[in-house]
């Protein structure tokens, strides 16, 4: 039996899922895919965005969060900053008066842009990229007052290493196991910030 009302519910689920596909078809092949660096300024920042990185000008979640840790008062913190892109996070961290990020990507264009991006906005000697998955490369030991992500928000396979910023793996498979490996390396009364969006279905 159909229920009432149910056609025009599945009408718009399908329409959005068309939408989102149709968005993901058009980022990645126009600005997640891109084969060059570009200058971009977001945030009041002026990052290098290297090919395959997650450009935070065009994906406005990152600028959003960004001025959020802008309010916030890191002053003396030890602060790391996961799957951090093109550092924006990890420098907004560093303004608000973090006395050390560590930023950390799987991608290696992502971790290479870094200390660059650091350096022309002024903080070049507080902040610091690696290259790994999540916090694995990290000893499970209270490190960090506070660790902030802003993750891939859809739950389907990625296709390459740039896809890697859009799509987190079946079921966020990529990037649940943040929650376990921070909790196991924040200090007492440290705090998590990520950044959730209505395309996940963590919760």
């Amino acid at each position: 039996m159909k229920l009432p009302g149910s056609f025009g519910f599945l009408r718009v689920v399908h329409f959005f899922r068309f939408l989102g596909g149709t968005i993901h078809f058009l980022s990645y092949h126009f600005i997640l895919g891109r084969r060059d660096t570009r200058l971009s300024r977001t945030a009041g920042m002026r990052l290098i965005v290297r090919p395959t990185v997650f450009h935070p000008r065009y994906f406005i979640s990152s600028r959003r969060f960004a001025e959020f840790i802008d309010t916030l008062n890191l002053g003396g913190k030890r602060v790391l900053d996961v799957g951090t892109g093109t550092g924006i996070l990890a420098i907004a961290a560093a303004r608000a008066g973090a006395e050390t990020v560590i930023a950390t990507d799987i991608n290696p264009n992502a971790a290479l842009s870094v200390p660059d991006n650091a350096q022309a906005n002024g903080v070049g000697d507080r902040v610091t990229a690696v290259c790994m998955n999540l916090l694995s490369g990290f000893l499970p030991a209270p490190l960090f007052d506070v660790i902030i992500a802003n993750p891939p928000k859809h739950a389907e396979e990625p296709r390459d290493l740039a896809d890697r910023g859009w799509h987190g793996g079946p079921w966020h498979r990529d990037i649940a196991p943040l929650f376990d490996e921070a909790s196991e390396r924040l200090k007492p009364g440290g705090e998590l910030y990520v950044m959730f969006s209505s395309h996940s279905i963590l919760g």
